[in-house]
């Protein structure tokens, strides 16, 4: 279903002269803030509108090693969202990867980071209506080789979408900073979006974001309310957090969580969802706590087990009627070496990402983006 949500009709160039950007940068005031999910909601919001989108990620940190092809990651994950076919120096022509800064410079002239840029770009904006350029991490990084958010935005001639965190002082501090580097290289910001602001606190961020922004003369192009599904890790990012390794059902590490109970705290209070649970528990404990999660279960008329996965800590030494349970239920049981504390701290502090893995995630990404955005502020 995500597919098709990004999969919209394109136009024969109806709306060319229309449009008031047909270069969009989207930065954000630090890493972690929305800038992917944005930018997939943006993009879907643009092509059904009937715009023809093309996407680059003009600098990348984090790639995906294809064999023949190197590329962001987030580029593998809009080719396959937007159905064309990845080409690493059109859409993700700069990977600064382990090493490259020193090698820059140690060696400038060696690289011609710009140019390979610009020839992206030509590419696209020749092919394309509208492009959609991705920034990476906060405004400054890429400084060190000359490729700061602010000077490819530069360098592109494009106009800035700002996405900031929900709040209000700390929101506004981070903001300042950061349009100060664009404002020194005479890029313009032509809108701020507003990420992940508790449902409680909507109004009274809109109200001083707004009063903020018009004092300064930049459009408040939204707000997107957090959304608890958006931040819903995966067993197979929990595994890795806890240096685990899959003892069953290995198939199923695609599964999300949505809330951790630990084993020995498990009875009526701690059940109050009975869906996409992780059960953090000891070896000794784990037959306990099955025993109640299954007798919980009955009781409130769920006949699936709510558990997305068990994350078993110390030994492997698994009772042969959870064995079953868990196999039956095609529950993926994960082993670490912490213990039930280390690990549900190692969890909490997971950065969830969107990429190829969560596709419920993409989709919604574009509903928040179409029911929150004001698009005619740009387009």
């Amino acid at each position: 279903m995500a597919q098709i949500c990004l999969a919209a009709s394109v136009p024969k160039w109806a709306n060319y002269l229309e449009m008031k950007h047909q270069k969009l940068y989207i930065a954000a005031t630090s890493q972690h803030v929305g800038k992917t999910t944005s930018t997939l909601g943006l993009v879907y919001a643009l092509r059904k509108q009937g715009y023809d989108v093309g996407y680059c990620k003009p600098v990348g940190q984090e790639f995906v090693d294809l064999g023949t092809l190197k590329a962001d990651k987030d580029a593998l994950l809009f080719a396959n969202f937007m159905g064309f076919q990845l080409n690493a120096s059109i859409h993700s022509p700069v990977i600064l990867g382990q090493g490259a800064t020193s090698d820059f410079l140690d060696q400038p002239s060696g690289f011609d980071f710009a140019g390979d840029i610009t020839h992206a770009a030509k590419f696209l904006e020749g092919n394309h209506e509208m492009v959609v350029y991705e920034g990476t991490g906060h405004p400054g990084v890429g400084a060190v080789v000359g490729l700061s958010n602010a000077d490819v935005a530069h360098l592109l001639g494009a106009s800035v979408i700002m996405v900031v965190k929900g709040g209000i002082g700390n929101t506004i501090d981070r903001l300042q900073l950061s349009l100060s580097l664009f404002r020194e290289r005479g890029v313009p910001v032509v809108g701020v979006i507003v990420n992940k602001v508790r449902t409680d606190k909507l109004d009274k961020v809109k109200h001083y974001l707004s009063k903020y922004l018009k004092s300064i003369n930049i459009p408040l192009l939204g707000l997107i309310p957090f959304d608890q599904k958006m931040t819903n890790p995966m067993m197979h990012t929990i595994k890795d957090a806890v240096n685990g390794s899959v003892v069953m059902n290995g198939e199923y590490l695609d599964n999300q969580v949505e809330e951790i109970i630990a084993g020995s705290l498990v009875d009526r209070q701690e059940l109050r969802h009975f869906q996409n649970l992780l059960l953090v528990v000891s070896s000794n404990r784990l037959e306990e706590a099955l025993r109640k999660i299954k007798f919980f279960s009955y009781r409130a008329g769920v006949e699936q087990t709510p558990l997305s996965g068990i994350i078993l800590t110390s030994d492997l030494d698994i009772p042969e009627w959870c064995s079953e349970y868990i196999r039956i239920n095609k529950i993926p049981l994960v082993n670490t070496s912490l213990d039930t504390f280390g690990s549900v701290v190692k969890i909490s502090r997971i950065e969830v990402k969107i990429n190829l893995r969560t596709p419920w995630k993409v989709e919604r990404a574009c509903e928040l983006i179409e029911e929150n955005v004001k698009l005619d502020l740009i387009c």
